[in-house]
């Protein structure tokens, strides 16, 4: 029973957390529909420019590659400290305990 009241009451405080906090989502939506966001490609050139423009252009397709280069960079990133760790000595391979 106290289970079912404690669940009405967050039921009834979220419903009246939404009605005060409506009207500002409303004002900020009107606000917000002149707004433009771009990105800024009067100082950039090469790889930079391609992709302050592939933003600008579409966002879906810089969402989709952003998605595909970062797990691949961090691969790249952890081949190369691995690598870096083998050449100085430090084995991740086995563990030993240093006791």
């Amino acid at each position: 029973m106290r289970k079912l009241r404690n669940i009405w009451v967050w039921l009834v405080g979220c419903y009246a957390m939404m009605l005060c906090f409506m009207p500002t989502v409303a004002m900020a939506k009107k606000a917000l529909r002149n707004v433009v966001i771009v990105a800024d490609t009067r100082k950039l050139d090469g790889l930079m420019l391609w992709w302050a423009q592939m933003y600008n252009d579409s966002h879906l397709y810089f969402m989709i590659l952003t998605i595909i280069i970062i797990p691949i960079t961090g691969c790249i990133f952890g081949v190369l400290a691995d690598f870096v760790m083998n050449h100085i000595g430090i084995d991740l391979k086995h563990r030993r305990a240093a006791e």
